[in-house]
């Protein structure tokens, strides 16, 4: 009998490993392709003399969306995922010296925003309750909804407009508080979603809420053992995970997905085809050969997308008990907010100077560095490789890394006579590395116009049996988001019909 329940899945990013979880759990024999050697995609790992570098995100802050994800399949996350609540959750510093550190406890945070800025401590507790509503508008209503009917846009836009979703978060956070140093704190998350704070909505104030009713957490082991025990699930169903593995073509007959062709000429056949990969690539690429309805070349070409990232990562010897102020999270904010969100997202310039988020993990998890050692993970926002005058990372690397070493020394003085091992990630790596267009952090940027409707749909208009999950679709980039769009899927994909015909006999 032909097996009429195969599903492909395109990559062993997070959003696709928690799609093969999602299918394996809706009874498809799942295979999932993927070009790296191991799982994880963004969010997987690499080791060098003893010290495990997490290349992406390194934080869970809505644990209950893995949660859900796990109960689908019948198993309990917290058995195979030891995750750690983080007080604080990160330290926000300037270079006058001020800090804050943020947590989930009210009184904590009243008391950080009086040590900054007094005068302006009821301005943000209505930043709170602007969070809470937003929160509830679109993070509840939004987040796992399938978007791809224009209606389900349409209705909640009385409630954006309720809400000011037109001003951005900066704006927002602007209206609130006249503390410059305050208003960037309470507006730079959406950049760990690829976003601009002075152009994208000020709905992504519901993450100050997220963090404040659910925590921010860490994975022992980093993201790279979610990633490996959402494959142990994947595993564990039946699933094939197939690495080093490059999709050449989706292929598509009269208008339905029907399998896939790998680079060496394989031809795999399925009933559904799931993409990770990310969006952009997907329809320049793996559907260059058949004709689009609506994400053309062109109008890809026309989106905004978000900035690119340089990530380096290093080891250093003996540090454990230096620099004892330096915690888990922190991030060092340059002399300029707004002027380098401009030269970054507007001009394409690639500035003197930065921003830097300085991950520390050794500092939680003994399993990162070797005893007594520390392993880092320094990122600093910078332009994505669409620009006309891109920034050329051949020539550029080394100067801007001693910039970043620079703004680090301040941080942790004597630190490059301690580094044993490093690794650098720039736009150039993540284009080649993870096939981004243009060399961008996290897909498509989260404007309001490049969102919910407007971002590439879940299930795809451009073939039947074809579906996309990850940064690039609804809901977005950041763990929340990757995973949810594989619940988004999980409404849209129907059981398998071997699972259905079963059913139907064990009612008879």
């Amino acid at each position: 009998m032909q097996n009429l329940s195969h599903a492909i899945v395109i990559g062993a990013g997070l959003g696709g490993l928690a799609a093969a979880m999602r299918l394996g759990a809706k009874g498809y024999s799942v295979t999932v392709l993927d070009r790296l050697d191991r799982a994880g995609g963004r969010g997987s790992s690499i080791t060098q003399n003893g010290h495990r570098f997490d290349l992406g995100p390194t934080i869970v802050t809505v644990p209950h969306v893995f949660e859900g994800l796990w109960k689908a399949c019948g198993r309990d996350f917290h058995k195979d995922v030891d995750l750690r609540p983080l007080d604080p959750f990160y330290e926000v510093r300037w270079p006058d010296g001020t800090s804050f550190k943020a947590s989930c406890d009210d009184e904590k945070m009243f008391a950080e925003v009086s040590k900054v800025s007094p005068t302006d401590l009821k301005g943000y507790k209505r930043f709170l309750k602007d969070s809470r509503a937003r929160y509830v508008v679109g993070f509840e209503g939004m987040v796992a909804k399938p978007m791809h009917r224009l209606w389900e846009t349409i209705k909640v836009l009385p409630k954006f407009a309720a809400l000011r979703a037109d001003r951005s978060i900066y704006g927002l956070a602007a209206a609130r508080v006249k503390d410059e140093r305050l208003r960037m704190a309470l507006s730079f998350h959406p950049l760990f979603i690829g976003g601009d704070p002075a152009h994208v909505t000020s709905m992504y104030a519901l993450v100050a809420h997220l963090e404040k009713e659910y925590g921010v957490h860490y994975a022992m082991g980093g993201v790279q053992a979610i990633a490996d025990a959402m494959a142990d699930v994947v595993r564990g169903q039946g699933g094939v995970i197939r690495h080093e593995t490059n999709v050449d073509e989706i292929l598509v007959e009269d208008g339905a997905a029907k399998g896939v062709r790998l680079s060496d000429g394989t031809q795999l056949d399925a009933d559904v085809v799931i993409s990770n990969a990310d969006a952009g690539y997907t329809y320049d690429h793996l559907l260059r050969n058949h004709a689009k309805r609506r994400w053309t070349v062109q109008k890809l070409r026309k989106r905004r997308w978000s900035m690119g990232l340089y990530v380096w990562y290093f080891g250093t010897k003996g540090t454990a008990e230096m620099w004892p102020d330096l915690g888990h999270h922190t991030i060092q904010n340059g002399p300029r907010f707004k002027g380098l969100l401009r030269d970054i997202f507007i001009k394409g310039k690639l500035s003197d100077d930065m921003s830097l988020y300085v991950h520390r993990p050794s500092v939680t998890d003994p399993t990162a560095a070797p005893e007594g050692d520390d392993t880092f993970y320094i990122l600093s926002p910078v332009p994505h490789l669409g620009w006309k005058d891109a920034v050329d990372w051949e020539r550029e690397e080394a100067i801007y890394r001693e910039k970043v070493a620079a703004v680090l020394e301040g941080m942790m003085p004597g630190f490059r006579e301690r580094i044993t091992t490093e690794l650098v990630f720039t736009p150039e790596t993540f284009r080649d590395r993870y096939l981004s267009p243009h060399g961008a952090g996290f897909s498509l940027e989260p404007r309001i116009l490049q969102s919910a409707w407007f971002r590439p749909h879940n299930v795809s208009e451009e073939a039947r049996g074809l579906y996309l999950v990850g940064a690039g679709t609804h809901p977005g980039a950041g763990l929340p988001g990757v995973v949810s769009s594989a619940e988004v899927l999980g409404k849209l994909v129907p059981d398998a019909p071997v699972r259905a015909a079963q059913s139907r006999m064990a009612a008879e």
